[in-house]
């Protein structure tokens, strides 16, 4: 197996979700997977369709599913770390049958469980992200070489014709946002925000 994608440029997830973010032009919902991804996305404004991830690993794109299933009208993205992925991939196989053309995964790789000690996962040697999603059938996956091409990749996945996976190699900074720890309070304002409860 090629280890190809480990020599892709090492870019900011902080700078890459505000890319993301500023992209966003139609109340789509945006999942943060627990621990940076959602710190990260705090700090780029707190939007009432964001949904902050609290301890739940693995479920990012289950419930970003969830609600692209739930809401077709309304593209949704799913913003998840490698190692979240890792624990849980039988999430694609089931995003790849269901296939919502309004579903957009991110996956910020920067192959460690950063917020539980930087211990490597997979993908710092041998998985490769979007040769595995790929394999589970979702063949709008690739990886972003560059901030350049991150934008394009989301560009054209928020275009719709999705499900689209973009793997990103990021590097080992912690998130810089603090998010709301009320799991309640997050749950009613994402519920408001995406029109599911007034």
């Amino acid at each position: 197996m090629s280890n190809a994608f480990h020599n892709l440029k090492v870019m900011s997830r902080l700078d890459l979700t505000r890319r993301a973010v500023a992209l966003l032009k139609h109340d789509e919902a945006v999942i943060g997977g627990i621990g940076n991804a959602n710190f990260d996305l705090w700090e780029t404004g707190q939007r009432p369709q964001n949904f902050y991830m609290l301890g739940s690993m693995g479920l990012t794109i289950p419930i970003a599913l969830g609600v692209a299933i739930a809401q077709p009208k309304r593209h949704v993205v799913a913003l998840e770390g490698d190692g979240s992925l890792l624990m849980q991939l039988g999430c694609l196989t089931t995003v790849a049958m269901q296939a919502p053309k309004n579903l957009t995964m991110v996956v910020w790789d920067n192959g460690i469980y950063q917020i539980t000690g930087s211990q490597p996962t997979a993908s710092k040697s041998t998985a490769d992200i979007v040769a595995i999603a790929r394999g589970a059938g979702i063949a709008n996956s690739a990886w972003a070489a560059d901030e350049d091409e991150f934008e394009k990749l989301m560009v054209r996945a928020l275009d719709g014709g999705g499900p689209s996976l973009i793997a990103a190699r990021i590097d080992g900074e912690p998130g810089v946002g603090k998010t709301e720890r009320d799991p309640v309070a997050i749950r009613a304002s994402f519920m408001r925000g995406i029109a599911a409860k007034k």
